[in-house]
């Protein structure tokens, strides 16, 4: 998929994935950033992250800032 810029997108789910589930998917940009979508709505939404700010979430996963989420 190009973006409006052109530029193509290589989209990568997670290995753990169930096939027809709805796991969040990542490419990655120019740059050293990276786009997440929504993988049961793959026309929606992107959320877009430059480099710096990729790296402060991965950061942040790895510190285990977002923990398991117990209030569902």
């Amino acid at each position: 998929m190009s973006d409006m810029y052109g530029t193509q997108r290589k989209w990568r789910k997670p290995s753990t994935c169930p096939t027809g589930s709805g796991c969040v998917e990542i490419a990655a940009l120019p740059g050293g950033g990276a786009a997440i979508r929504d993988g049961k709505d793959p026309q929606g939404t992107e959320l877009r992250f430059d480099a710096t700010e990729w790296a402060a979430f991965i950061t942040a996963i790895k510190a285990g800032e977002f923990g398991p989420q117990t209030d569902i």
